[in-house]
């Protein structure tokens, strides 16, 4: 039995530890006052770059969308980027006037590059922009997406993530609990964000950049596996402004099957650790300079990242492998222990349950899921993220993950 009471005080008290780190993190990242310059300017001239490898089957939809903008862009200022000149998408974006981009680089096969080889082009042609929208071919733009992100845009940030809906939530539970992962990222992460002048997560798709920071890049310099983690970092350490506009709403397609959610999870935590792993000493050196009091919260949150999870994580998990190994070593404890782990498994699920409700309640009506939906995302949600740990073990054991291609199929929203 005192191997049991060395248990529950070693795991209870890395897991409290966990937690006390990230009030204290909590705290500190209120302290930031890095406020946008607004600038009296009238509507941005802007360009929207699509990399779009062989979507044909879906991206009429988003072609479309931006054409029905209540803030309609110059068609020829809206560019997809493909690898073949034979993609039936130069044809359907030629139907719209809109420019192709072909890129001449496929050995690099990561989104950042696309980007930056298509900017590259862009600025040979001395075309200059007040802002880059960032667009994925399987999005579909609200009607006001352009209109709303325009107000962002006068208000001075530099950098503004639009409200990810979902098209194709509706159809399984996987679906829907992908779209709940960016819930988590805009909703709890990036509106806390917005109240304290921090910077926000770019995650993927829907944003702008100004063109400002383009122009002075010559490029898009943001190649790693997560190339959106590479920018919001460079955003933090360089004092960037930005912001989450839940006004300016698109609509992105998640992954159906568990494998596919699972390979992209992967690639999402190799990256944020590949990503880290180049931003993480500058990140450091920055919190000790005068400088970083502008925006010390931004930059101490980033130092310490998901380290909190981390610990209450590991506090976990150790505790389940030290019980499972004692309850090997003293069989006569078998039952009490495996009634312990029930218990801790069945707290953890219902604290996870209650954050997935929380996450629901904050969404409202907005998010595009179905109350039969939403009823069964409380209950499987937690699930799903408990499966982040097995995502994390193979992104350990797995030295070099290469950039795939994820098929979209949805081409309309689902109700």
């Amino acid at each position: 039995m005192n191997y049991v009471y060395l248990i529950d005080c070693v795991c209870g008290s890395i897991v409290l530890f966990g937690i006390l780190s990230l009030l204290i993190e909590q705290l500190i990242i209120k302290n930031n006052k890095n406020h946008p310059t607004k600038k009296e300017t009238s509507n941005m001239k802007f360009a929207c770059l699509i990399p779009a490898r062989y979507e044909s089957e879906i991206i009429e939809e988003l072609f479309k969308s931006i054409e029905n903008q209540r803030l309609k862009p110059n068609m020829g200022d809206v560019y997809v980027i493909v690898e073949s000149k034979e993609d039936e998408t130069c044809n359907i974006a030629k139907r719209y006037g809109i420019t192709t981009l072909i890129r001449t680089n496929l050995k690099l096969k990561r989104k950042g590059y696309a980007l930056d080889e298509a900017i590259k082009q862009i600025l040979a042609s001395n075309k200059k922009y007040d802002a880059y929208f960032i667009i994925d071919a399987d999005n579909i733009l609200d009607y006001d997406f352009f209109y709303e992100m325009n107000k962002s845009y006068q208000e001075g940030y530099d950098i503004v993530v639009g409200y990810r809906n979902t098209k194709n939530g509706n159809k399984n539970l996987i679906a829907a609990s992908s779209t709940l992962t960016f819930s988590m990222i805009n909703t709890i992460g990036n509106l806390s964000s917005n109240k304290t002048t921090g910077n926000v997560t770019v995650s993927g798709t829907g944003f702008f950049i100004r063109g400002e920071f383009i122009d002075s890049w010559q490029g898009y310099p943001f190649h790693s596996l997560t190339e959106d983690y590479e920018l919001t970092l460079y955003s933090i350490l360089n004092e960037m402004t930005s912001f989450y506009n839940t006004d300016a709403q698109f609509y992105d397609e998640q992954p159906t099957s568990f494998k596919q959610s699972f390979k992209q999870r992967v690639r999402w935590i190799k990256g944020y650790f590949e990503a880290r792993k180049h931003y993480i000493k500058k990140l450091r050196q920055a919190l000790k300079t005068k400088k970083a009091r502008k925006n010390y919260g931004s930059i101490f949150g980033s130092v310490v990242g998901v380290i909190p999870y981390l610990i209450m994580i590991i506090g976990l998990v150790l505790y389940l492998l030290l019980s499972i190994t004692n309850m090997i070593i003293h069989q006569e404890i078998i039952k009490e222990t495996v009634f312990r782990i029930i218990i801790i498994l069945t707290i953890t699920y219902l604290l996870l349950l209650l954050f997935t409700s929380y996450m629901l309640k904050l969404e409202g009506k907005k998010l595009n899921l179905t109350i039969k939906t939403k009823i069964e995302a409380v209950l499987f949600n937690p699930i799903f993220l408990l499966t982040y740990i097995p995502c994390a073990i193979k992104c350990l054991l797995v030295k070099e993950i290469s950039w795939e291609k994820i098929e979209h199929k949805e081409n309309k929203i689902m109700r």
